[in-house]
């Protein structure tokens, strides 16, 4: 398994790919192909539980899939998702939630959005957790910021580049940059020395990280303009089950072959 040390080294060595993944069968398939890092993302809220948002994810929530992850990838570095509302009200709740998280979810890393818990990250990485950043478009603040491309004028991309290297000052090992311009990210990237992980921030990134569902097309009907797909499950899922149905229906199913053939009664 790769630590935080070995990420770290990988910037401007190696590309780091990192696939969100939400459960057992996911990040045991992940770890097959041979991600560098997957990360457990409160996407799961949208993924997996079918909520609107992020926001009705909680800490156990969180702590659930990142140990369902875990058994599923026991050799692969794991990152987790701080939820929303965690983090961001009080430093000393903050560090208190980020222990627990690290402690209990069986995780690598914690990963905490936007550029409002400085403090937060310091603490912890002073009790011992390695943290990643998450900046630009940051879905926690979706209600505020909208699912779109962020930092979009000089202004903000100059305070984007002010809070990446206000968060490697933090002590952050890593970041995820979401939904920028491709130069920004390059700027950023530039600027700091720990890995930038982009997803919609362009190639000038240190790696990228896309979700396992849209990557595969499995369950995922719309997809961001910055999610290249590269199988599509749903279609093959669709007439699986579909025959399933049909010969079930049909009585095709069960047959002689998945029949127990013993004879208890005459």
């Amino acid at each position: 398994m790769k630590s935080t040390a070995d990420l770290i080294s990988m910037k401007n060595n190696d590309r780091i790919v990192m696939v969100t993944a939400y459960d057992y069968p996911s990040a045991k398939l992940a770890e097959k192909a041979e991600v560098d890092v997957i990360l457990v993302g409160d996407s799961l809220g949208m993924v997996v539980l079918g909520y609107e948002s992020p926001v009705q994810v909680t800490l156990d929530d969180m702590i659930h899939h990142s140990k369902a992850a875990r058994r599923g990838a026991g050799n692969t570095f794991i990152v987790v998702d701080m939820p929303f509302g965690s983090h961001h009200a009080d430093v000393n709740e903050g560090i208190k939630n980020g222990i627990r998280l690290y402690q209990n979810s069986d995780a690598n890393m914690i990963k905490m959005e936007g550029a409002e818990s400085f403090d937060v990250i310091e603490g912890l990485v002073k009790a011992g957790v390695p943290v990643c950043g998450h900046l630009g478009l940051t879905p926690q603040h979706f209600g505020i910021t909208g699912f779109k491309m962020q930092a979009g004028d000089t202004q903000q991309a100059e305070k984007l580049i002010e809070d990446a290297k206000a968060l490697e000052a933090a002590g952050a090992s890593m970041m995820v940059l979401e939904a920028i311009p491709m130069d920004l990210a390059k700027k950023v990237t530039e600027s700091v020395n720990i890995p930038t992980i982009g997803i919609g921030a362009g190639i000038h990134t240190d790696g990228q990280v896309l979700v396992y569902h849209d990557v595969l097309q499995y369950g995922s009907d719309r997809l961001p303009k910055f999610v290249k797909p590269y199988a599509d499950v749903n279609s093959v899922v669709e007439e699986g089950l579909t025959n399933y149905r049909n010969e079930v229906k049909s009585r095709m199913f069960p047959s002689e072959e998945t029949t127990y053939k013993k004879r208890v009664y005459e």
